[in-house]
């Protein structure tokens, strides 16, 4: 077997949200698989902490203390990577945030919030990113954490449902477009996973029960679990896998009943 395959040796990724639940746990398998990672975050004392063991375990990483929400975060991210790196490899649009509110009771800054975290965070890194990913020697790959509410009714509320659908159609256009600029653009979307951000549902036994009996494999996902096939779509043994959402629940959506 062609051990290259199944490698990231070599490879420059950006990863934001990286130093909680889903974030973290892809950065650790990129860096298991020989990549660097460049970690984009929000809490700058845990950011360094994470920084400072990485290094000491031999890993290259360099991180950021950002709100990818904020306005004109992108371009600051961009221009921090290439103030250490010549290039990149891999995006990651992981960062997100959520509000659980009935429609009716959002307010304007709830869905500005919400939509400048998970939806205009990932335009606007794709897009200030793409000069870098398209001069990549091993191609280019973006990955979007999306989530299984962005394919059916889930009870995160409709501003967090719309932005991750938003962020599945963004894949495939950008998939389709800049595939002739050798740059392949993926999606992954998780059901119930154990990160803080679903802990507060989680930790609810009447939440969780309704979460189990609507699961085929009768459990929560783990953050690793989201992180391998996150690493499997930046490998060269997924280099004809474009524009595709892979959904990491437990069958959720394959149960109809």
């Amino acid at each position: 077997m062609n051990q290259s395959l199944w490698s990231l040796s070599g490879q420059r990724a950006l990863v934001t949200g990286g130093t909680k639940g889903i974030g973290e746990a892809i950065v650790r398998q990129f860096l298991d698989l020989g990549a660097a990672a460049f970690i984009v975050a929000r809490d700058n004392d845990l950011l360094q902490q994470q920084l400072a063991y990485y290094r000491q375990q031999g890993h290259t990483v360099e991180g950021l203390a950002a709100d990818v929400g904020e306005p004109g975060a992108a371009t600051n991210i961009i221009d921090a990577v290439q103030s250490v790196w010549t290039g990149l490899d891999i995006l990651v649009n992981n960062a997100g945030t959520n509000i659980r509110k009935p429609t009716a009771n959002y307010t304007p800054a709830d869905y500005d919030h919400i939509l400048n975290t998970n939806l205009r965070s990932a335009y606007e890194l794709s897009q200030a990113a793409y000069p870098l990913l398209k001069a990549s020697e091993h191609i280019g790959k973006i990955v979007m954490v999306s989530s299984v509410s962005g394919l059916t009714h889930t009870s995160s509320g409709s501003l967090y449902g719309m932005t991750k659908a938003a962020m599945l159609q963004l894949t495939r256009n950008l998939a389709v477009e800049w595939a002739k600029d050798n740059i392949r653009v993926n999606a992954v979307a998780p059901w119930y996973i154990k990160t803080p951000l679903a802990s507060p549902v989680l930790n609810n036994p009447e939440k969780l029960t309704g979460i189990l009996s609507r699961t085929p494999m009768q459990r929560v996902g783990e953050p690793e679990e989201v992180a391998s096939v996150v690493s499997f779509l930046c490998m060269p043994a997924s280099g004809y896998v474009t524009g595709q959402t892979i959904s990491v629940d437990g069958g959720l959506l394959a149960w109809g009943f």
